[in-house]
């Protein structure tokens, strides 16, 4: 059997291929530390069909969904195993979303089954579970002490199983979907991203030889599991051997100490995280650790440079969506800095005008990538054919970022073209957070889109417009959207305007808002924060 992933036949790009690899290659050794629970490579495999038999037992098949709103816990890592195990599909939950939300993610993937931590129950009351596919419940923790909740008729309510008889492994094909991950509507509801199997062997497979991830390597991760980046560290070290720990949540505070105590030799950042970090107090623990070197996505050039200064960790940039794949990054002895990178072997990128013309060096466009291996990236949207062919219109997926590449090659990020706005890591759909707004009842139109905050990343605004003889008081806005959106989303900033600017047939003209930006009569709530 090859130590080396890119000599994997196509036939065994599975995740119960590579579960079994690794068993037979690494067998003892360490592969996996969360929420004080430990296994070895081995232990990987047979938690897998163990859970496969659970699903089984409680009537899930091959090609079911299983939703899972969960904190970084064995159960979800557990759960997604035995899914891909018996030829189902995960549906990760984030756990910001609140009724409204969970109601669509488990509607619009037909989910039977959802695996939801106890203290995330109370948020099954504002959702109507009887316009979906649900029939059962696993509590992961003590439900009754955490949130009394009571299940509508024909939704069965248990414990997580703990036990189950092992199965086989089905016979699984590398383009059959393992997850359907939610990713933000830039016009309308949020889609659901089909990863196949092989999707997922290439995002391990391509991150760890950007990161140089190898057997001796401990990687380290404060990122939630229903995001594809931390699902993906997983992969990462099951294909080398390494070991993975996963942290609960990010503290700046505690990120060094729980590096230092973990051995983390490899870490994971998102943009935002780098300045947050640099705003603590030096100290000697940013130097007295084992990091060698980290993932760090959108963090801006000046604040890679600090960071690299005061740590001695170099980051390394990279673009990949949930979408795609990891298909441009930089390396340790890349020319410059500032930039996305370069492309990858086993991908093709393009930069092009709206109508998919190829655009020379230096202009700015939009950048369209595929890949060279079958089902390196998603199959499409579930349920929703139409967005799928305009996203890969002209056997090119359209990411909807516009770049510029150089002429030595190099990606630099422009701007989106697409209507999102992106927060603490987060996708944030604008036309989700209108229609909250929208909802309330004294907003007659409104308009949300990003503002730049002091950590390089969106801030989300909203343009109001009151119905006639309301007056709107914005922190009684916020506060009426708190209970309706994942914290992330809520408005920062809020602008009470006599009316939008608009196009001649009444579309808003958002570019003349953001250019507007915050001003002085901007009321500012401040970023609303977890927990």
């Amino acid at each position: 059997m090859t130590s080396d992933p890119r000599a994997v036949p196509p036939p065994q790009r599975t995740l119960p291929a590579m579960l079994q690899r690794q068993a037979s290659l690494f067998g003892s050794r360490p592969l996996l530390r969360i929420a004080g629970r430990q296994w070895t490579h081995a232990d990987a495999a047979a938690a897998a069909a163990t859970r496969a038999g659970a699903l089984a037992q409680h009537g899930v098949a091959r090609g079911d969904r299983i939703a899972v709103m969960c904190g970084n816990r064995i159960e979800f890592l557990d759960t997604f195993l035995g899914a891909g195990w018996l030829g189902a599909s995960v549906v990760p939950v984030n756990t910001a979303s609140m009724g409204p939300q969970i109601e669509y993610f488990l509607a619009n993937s037909e989910a039977k089954l959802l695996v939801i931590e106890a203290g995330f129950l109370d948020r099954l009351a504002t959702a109507d579970l009887a316009r979906t596919a649900l029939r059962e419940v696993w509590v992961v923790g003590d439900a009754q002490a955490e949130a009394p909740w009571t299940p509508p008729a024909g939704v069965r309510v248990s414990a997580y199983p703990s036990g189950a008889q092992a199965l086989p492994p089905a016979a699984v094909q590398p383009g059959d979907p393992l997850a359907i991950l939610y990713t933000s509507g830039t016009t309308g509801p949020a889609k659901g991203v089909i990863c196949p199997q092989a999707q997922y062997f290439w995002w391990g497979v391509n991150s760890a030889e950007v990161l140089g991830v190898g057997r001796d390597d401990v990687l380290c991760t404060t990122l939630p599991l229903f995001h594809i980046n931390a699902l993906n560290t997983f992969a990462q070290a099951a294909l080398t051997g390494a070991e993975v720990v996963f942290e609960s949540r990010f503290s700046a505070s505690g990120f060094w100490p729980s590096m230092r105590a973990n051995g983390a030799t490899v870490v994971y950042l998102l943009g935002a995280m780098v300045p947050i970090l640099l705003a603590q107090p030096e100290g000697e623990g940013e130097r007295n650790h084992r990091v060698r070197t980290g993932l760090g996505p959108g963090v801006p050039a000046a604040a890679g440079q600090a960071f690299k200064a005061r740590t001695g960790v170099a980051l390394l940039e990279g673009y990949g969506s949930t979408e795609t794949n990891f298909a441009i990054a930089t390396a340790p002895d890349s020319p410059r800095g500032g930039v996305m990178g370069w492309l990858r072997p086993g991908f093709q990128a393009c930069v092009a005008d709206e109508d998919d013309v190829p655009l020379p060096p230096g202009e700015a466009g939009e950048l369209l990538l595929r890949a060279d291996e079958p089902y390196a990236f998603a199959s499409g949207y579930f349920h929703m054919p139409e967005k799928t062919v305009e996203a890969w219109r002209n056997l090119w997926f359209h990411t909807g970022d516009r770049v510029v590449r150089d002429a030595d090659g190099a990606f630099r990020f422009v701007d989106r073209i697409k209507d999102a706005i992106r927060r603490r890591g987060e996708n944030i759909s604008s036309f989700e957070v209108e229609q909250v707004l929208l909802s309330h009842p004294g907003v007659a139109s409104c308009a949300v889109y990003p503002v730049r905050s002091e950590l390089a990343e969106d801030e989300v605004m909203a343009a109001l417009v009151a119905r006639e003889g309301v007056a709107i008081d914005p922190a009684e806005l916020a506060r009426f959207c708190e209970g309706r959106l994942p914290y992330f989303a809520v408005p920062r900033y809020i602008d009470l305007l006599p009316d939008l600017p608009r196009t001649e047939n009444g579309k808003v003209q958002k570019f003349k808002l953001r250019e507007r930006g915050v001003g002085p009569q901007t009321w500012d709530g401040r970023p609303v924060k977890a927990g």
